[in-house]
């Protein structure tokens, strides 16, 4: 899941909602629908009321950036045009290839996927920054002390926090 639509829940849907003046519930209904389909028509983006990486960097949320396989748009352009691949602007498998050899040869998670992590290091947005990466994660060393934490646990993305009809 890299985009939030009706019918989802979770702490991004609640970061929108924030970001869009809404009241900031989690649950992405009617209301932040409609809220949302104003603010991208105001905008100039698709008004199709689904936020995606181009709404979230436009929009000021850029810890919701992730690009992965069935994504599209601008900014997956602008990934494929860095990484030197064919810049088409549809996230596939090749995309998917080149970004987990970046992330092989660069010491990142080796996922394939584009988050805030791969895109820090890449320089990619000049609004993904380390600071980005941190308020991208929840647990880690911002969570409660729990065994699993004690352990070394890694924080884990925002998007894990999605839940709803589409998962």
């Amino acid at each position: 899941m890299a985009i939030l639509r009706k019918g989802l829940s979770g702490e991004p849907v609640r970061r929108l909602q924030a970001k869009l003046g809404a009241e900031a519930d989690g649950a992405f209904g009617d209301r932040t629908e409609k809220m949302l389909k104003d603010w991208q028509a105001k905008h100039g983006l698709a008004a199709d009321g689904v936020a995606g990486p181009d709404t979230f960097l436009a929009l000021g949320l850029p810890e919701l950036v992730l690009l992965k396989t069935g994504t599209r748009g601008s900014s997956v352009k602008k990934l494929q045009e860095k990484l030197g691949i064919g810049a088409d602007g549809s996230y596939g498998p090749g995309t998917e290839r080149a970004v987990r050899e970046y992330q092989e040869k660069n010491g990142l998670k080796a996922d394939g996927m584009a988050g805030p992590a791969t895109l820090a290091h890449m320089q990619l947005f000049k609004e993904i920054t380390a600071e980005t990466v941190k308020s991208s994660q929840v647990g880690g060393a911002e969570a409660p002390k729990t065994a699993a934490a004690d352990a070394g646990a890694a924080p884990r993305s925002l998007w894990d926090t999605i839940k709803g009809v589409f998962q």
